[in-house]
C-alpha cells in the first residue's frame, strides 16, 4: 500500500458497523501495537450534539496556551484526513500510509479469528492512536466518541477527564428508544475516579449520569448546577456571555459561533479546561481562554458561505440540532425570512425534525444526495407538516434554484446530514465562489 488514497479506499471497504459489538477487537489490535492508547493524555468527549464544537473550543484555547493538540473527530467535512489532526492540520499522507501498513496485517489476521474483521471506525481509531502515540506525540489528545459511548471503539482509553455535551434522540436504532437508554450508553465513558463534565439539559438523563458518576466515584460537574453561562450581548456576528463556576468567573467572554447551544458548549469547554488546570497542572491563562474561544470556528456548523445573498450551512440532523438551529435563527436574524434546503438519511422523520419551524415565515425545499442511506426528496416532502414546501431530487439543481430565488430580506439555510453539508460545501467552492 503506497498512497493515501489507496489507504482510504481500503478503510472504506471495511464494515461500517461491527457485527459483534464490543471492545475485544480494539483490545486485540492495540495489544499487538504495544498499547498506544496508554501513551497519550486524553480528554474523552461524547454526546449527541456539540462534541465537535466543544473539541474546537478546547483546541483553540490549548493552542493559545502553547500546547500541541491532537484531535480525533467525525465525520469529516472536506477530506478524510481531517478526522486525525494535530493543531488543526490533518494527518500527512506519509504518516497515514505508515500507520495503515502497520495495522493492515493485524486486520487481516483478526478477520480469520472468531472475533471477525474490525470495522471501518475501529481501524480509523487504531490508526489515530498509533499516530498520536508514536509519531505526532501531542501534549494532549481531544478524542471524540464515534457513536454512543459504552461500546464505542474509543472507549478503551483511560482519560484525564470525560465530557458529555448533550443527550438527544439520534441513532436510536442502535442506542435505544428512550432518553434513559441513550444516557446509559453515553454514561459508559465515565471512568473510576475520573472527572465528568456534563452539558446535558434533561433531568432524567442528568440523573443517570450523576448515578454513574457516584458509583464510579467520579467527580461530577453539571451545567446549570456547578457552572453556568448568562448572555450579555448578541448581534449577527458575535455573542458575549459571562461564565461562572464554583471556582472562577469570566465576564464578557466573546464567541463567534452563534446560538445559545454554542454558549453552553463553550461553558462546558471552560469547565473542562479549569479541571485540566486544577487537577493536572496545565498552564492556561485567562487571556488564552478568552482569545481561544473568540477564535473558534467549526466548519459545517452554522457556517456562512455567502453574505450577499446570505447563505448559511448547518449540520443540524436530529431533533435537538434542529431546535438549536431554530433558536439561533430567531436570536441572530430576527428580521429575516428563511428559505430552507434540506436533505436527511432514511431513519429521520421530517415531521418531528421540523416542529421548531412550524409557524415560521419560511419555505422548505427537500432534496436527496449521493449516499447509501439518503432518503428520497419526496419521502421528506410527504413527512413535513409545513405549509410552503416543494421537492427536487437533484440537489445541485435545488441549490441553484434556491440561490437564484433569494431576495434581499431572505436568507438560505442549508441543513441536514453532515454528508450532505460536505457535498454542498464542495459544490459552493467549485461553482459559486467569485
Amino acid at each position: 500500500m503506497q498512497k493515501g488514497m489507496e489507504v482510504i479506499e481500503w478503510i472504506h471497504s471495511l464494515l461500517p458497523f461491527g457485527i459483534k459489538p464490543g471492545l475485544k477487537r480494539m483490545e486485540w489490535m492495540l495489544k499487538r501495537l504495544g498499547n498506544p492508547e496508554q501513551k497519550m493524555k486524553v480528554v474523552h468527549i461524547g454526546g449527541t450534539n456539540g462534541k465537535g464544537s466543544t473539541v474546537s473550543f478546547m483546541r483553540h484555547v490549548l493552542e493559545k496556551a502553547d500546547y500541541n493538540v491532537g484531535t480525533f473527530t467525525s465525520p469529516y467535512i472536506e477530506r478524510f484526513e481531517e478526522r486525525i489532526s494535530l493543531n488543526g492540520q490533518p494527518i500527512d499522507e506519509h504518516s497515514l500510509v505508515e500507520s495503515a501498513n502497520k495495522i493492515r496485517p493485524l486486520v487481516e489476521e483478526l478477520a480469520q479469528t472468531e472475533l471477525g474483521s474490525p470495522t471501518e471506525f475501529e481501524v480509523i481509531t487504531t490508526i489515530a492512536f498509533d499516530y498520536f502515540a508514536h509519531v505526532a506525540k501531542p501534549d494532549i489528545v481531544l478524542l471524540e466518541v464515534g457513536l454512543g459511548g459504552r461500546l464505542d471503539s474509543t472507549n478503551v482509553i483511560t482519560p484525564l477527564l470525560s465530557v458529555i455535551t448533550s443527550i438527544g434522540f439520534d441513532h436510536m436504532h442502535i442506542l435505544g428508544e428512550t432518553l434513559g437508554e441513550i444516557a446509559f450508553e453515553k454514561a459508559g465513558i465515565i471512568k473510576r475516579n475520573t472527572p465528568i463534565v456534563s452539558g446535558i439539559a434533561q433531568k432524567e438523563a442528568q440523573e443517570i449520569i450523576m448515578e454513574t458518576a457516584k458509583e464510579k466515584q467520579a467527580p461530577y460537574f453539571q451545567l446549570r448546577e456547578h457552572f453556568e453561562e448568562s448572555l450579555v450581548d448578541i448581534d449577527r456576528h458575535v455573542q458575549s456571555f459571562t461564565y461562572t463556576s464554583d471556582r472562577h468567573a469570566f465576564e464578557n467572554v466573546t464567541i463567534q459561533m452563534p446560538g445559545p447551544h454554542q454558549r453552553e458548549n463553550a461553558s462546558v469547554a471552560i469547565c473542562a479546561l479549569e479541571l485540566l488546570i486544577e487537577k493536572y497542572g496545565f498552564i492556561i491563562s485567562a487571556e488564552a481562554i478568552r482569545e481561544g474561544l473568540k477564535a473558534t470556528t467549526w466548519i459545517g456548523r452554522f457556517e456562512k458561505l455567502n453574505e450577499h445573498p446570505l447563505v448559511v450551512i448547518d449540520g443540524a440532523h436530529n431533533q435537538e440540532g434542529m431546535e438549536s438551529l431554530a433558536k439561533t435563527l430567531i436570536l441572530h436574524y430576527p428580521k429575516k425570512t428563511f428559505r430552507f434546503l434540506l436533505a436527511a438519511t432514511k431513519e429521520k422523520d421530517m415531521g418531528k425534525l421540523l416542529k421548531p419551524f412550524e409557524g415560521m415565515d419560511a419555505s422548505f425545499t427537500f432534496t436527496s444526495f449521493d449516499f447509501f442511506r439518503a432518503a428520497s426528496s419526496q419521502v421528506l416532502f410527504d413527512q413535513a407538516a409545513v405549509e410552503v414546501k416543494r421537492y427536487e431530487d437533484q440537489w445541485e439543481k435545488a441549490l441553484a434554484e434556491e440561490v437564484q430565488a433569494l431576495k434581499d430580506e431572505e436568507m438560505l439555510v442549508v441543513a441536514g446530514s453532515l454528508y450532505f453539508i460536505s457535498a454542498i460545501r464542495e459544490e459552493w467552492r467549485k461553482n459559486y465562489m467569485k
